[in-house]
């Protein structure tokens, strides 16, 4: 019963950029199957990224070891290779050397990305951040951290990115070289994991209802819908905890390897892992998006694709 209640007991795992978002939905996930998270972000109970935003690593730790894992804050800038390395050394030395899942999900570029503008009209500035933040930061830490990952068979790395294929839709230049690198790094470096027994895969959630997001719509978690009322497509929007219970079940998969080098979906993860999200809900954005919000499609609702 223990086994089945619990599949990661015993695994450790490191969610990167977990202070929100994603990040804080898969990592109490993670915690909700049994695992051990290491969580790391910018944004502490002392310190505030660049961001300011009030969501903590000391809040996501919190939030796994009560969904009955172990988290583990830890500030930490993936800028920076002294304090990743310290990351990994500390790992290192309280867990013997294993790490088990690694799901990176760093970003932090919202504030730099101007949609809807030429790229030769915004600061070159601005976009050499967001390629810092959002490449550099992962490149940093696989370098870092995948020796402890690959050091026994079954490894699991998560990239985190927005979209599961490599069509353009008009979005910001930096924002989407951002986006598309990490599908790429995701496929190299599950062919680099492979031979030693490992898998990486890269995981995208749908319309998000982040803690950024909830608030730019000027709603909760409670009463979200009132958000359709600014953007029909909000309807179909999903909480980062449905993308978490997908990567849990990717972790806890012991054929994980068929979705070695891919790119997929939250919904897509969930319809072959039958997971729902917090409402009972099976949301399909990808789909959704590609059919209706820009195929145009008018006999279907979002509705159709929950």
């Amino acid at each position: 019963m223990a086994e089945k209640s619990a599949p990661l007991q015993g695994r450790i795992a490191v969610v990167t950029g977990g202070t929100r978002g994603c990040g804080r939905g898969i990592a109490v996930e993670l915690g909700a199957a049994g695992a051990t998270v290491y969580v790391t972000g910018r944004t502490s109970g002392r310190t505030r990224s660049p961001l300011n935003r009030a969501e903590t690593v000391e809040e996501t730790a919190e939030l796994v070891t009560a969904a009955g894992g172990t988290g583990i804050p830890v500030v930490c800038d993936h800028n920076s290779v002294a304090e990743v390395t310290a990351l990994a050394r500390r790992i290192h030395s309280e867990q013997d050397g294993r790490l088990d899942i690694l799901v990176d999900d760093v970003w932090g570029g919202d504030p730099f990305v101007v949609h809807g503008t030429p790229f030769w009209e915004t600061s070159l500035e601005d976009a050499l951040r967001v390629l810092r933040n959002g490449v550099e930061t992962h490149l940093v830490t696989a370098h870092t951290l995948l020796p402890l990952l690959g050091a026994r068979p079954g490894g699991l790395l998560v990239e985190v990115t927005d979209g599961d294929d490599d069509e353009y839709v008009g979005t910001a230049v930096p924002y989407f070289l951002v986006k598309s690198a990490m599908r790429r790094l995701g496929t190299a470096l599950h062919h680099e994991l492979a031979p030693l027994g490992g898998t990486a895969v890269t995981v995208s959630p749908g319309f998000l209802r982040s803690e950024s997001m909830l608030d730019h719509f000027g709603v909760t978690e409670e009463n979200w819908r009132e958000g359709i009322a600014r953007d029909p497509h909000f309807a179909i929007s999903e909480t980062p905890r449905y993308l978490g219970r997908a990567v849990a079940a990717l972790a806890a998969d012991p054929e994980v390897s068929r979705w070695g080098g891919r790119s997929v979906s939250s919904g897509a993860l969930a319809a072959a892992y039958g997971v729902r999200d917090l409402d009972g809900s099976r949301p399909d954005a990808a789909t959704y998006i590609r059919e209706v919000a820009l195929g145009g499609r008018r006999d279907r609702t979002a509705d159709d694709y929950r």
